[in-house]
């Protein structure tokens, strides 16, 4: 059975610590496909006045994963335009993907918080969770949450070395015209500096999140 795994968030920008966490995904979990899918509006998170629009989170990601065969980008959550409750895109992924097994990617944070999330015990009667360690010391955390949780469903533990970088502070270096171009892919930076974003003086309209 082909496994498929979702990687969802803002991607406010997507940066190699993103590309990063899939590739480690695919190895360790052993998945055939991984979807990405940028959030409209996230449950978790306050709609920020320098949000880039959904067209250019979704353009980002786009030109981010040309260098992965296996990984493709999805607008389900950006179309929708209403707050991205992850009930909705797993259900929506297992009635097109039937014959598969659908893996829900989540970091060390996420993973930690599930039992917040809405109707999670429903999440896990649909698809497995395939967590993703990314600090150097909350293994155990998660092995614990891990055995609290699993009576729910599939859980799946992988550790990856830390990548030291988050959108969050790549915007504030691009507000601060500071170098960022190590952070991310070269398209992405091209892309960044074309539509001039995270720019206090140029800022565009949408709002949205992870």
């Amino acid at each position: 059975m082909r496994r498929i795994g979702l990687f969802g968030g803002s991607f406010d920008p997507i940066h190699n610590g993103h590309l990063h966490l899939i590739e480690t995904a695919r190895h360790c979990l052993s998945l055939d496909e991984v979807i990405l899918i940028p959030a409209y509006v996230s449950p978790f998170k306050q709609a920020r006045h320098d949000m880039a629009s959904s067209e250019d989170r979704l353009a980002m990601c786009q030109l981010a994963v040309q260098s992965l065969p296996f990984c493709h980008v999805d607008s389900f959550e950006l179309e929708r335009k209403e707050v991205s409750y992850t009930i909705y895109t797993v259900q929506h992924f297992q009635e097109i993907y039937l014959d598969a097994e659908i893996v829900l990617l989540v970091g060390s944070d996420m993973f930690l918080s599930f039992p917040k999330w809405y109707r999670w015990k429903e999440i896990l009667q649909i698809v497995s969770l395939g967590v993703i360690s990314r600090e150097t010391d909350d293994l155990e955390k998660l092995e614990d949450q891990k055995i609290k949780l699993q009576k729910y469903g599939k859980i799946e533990v992988c550790q990856t070395p830390p990548f030291p970088i988050s959108s969050t502070k790549i915007r504030e270096k691009c507000k601060k015209h500071q170098d960022y171009t190590c952070y991310l892919p070269e398209k992405v930076v091209q892309y960044i500096r074309m539509h001039r974003l995270y720019q206090i003086s140029a800022q565009k309209g949408e709002h949205s999140s992870i």
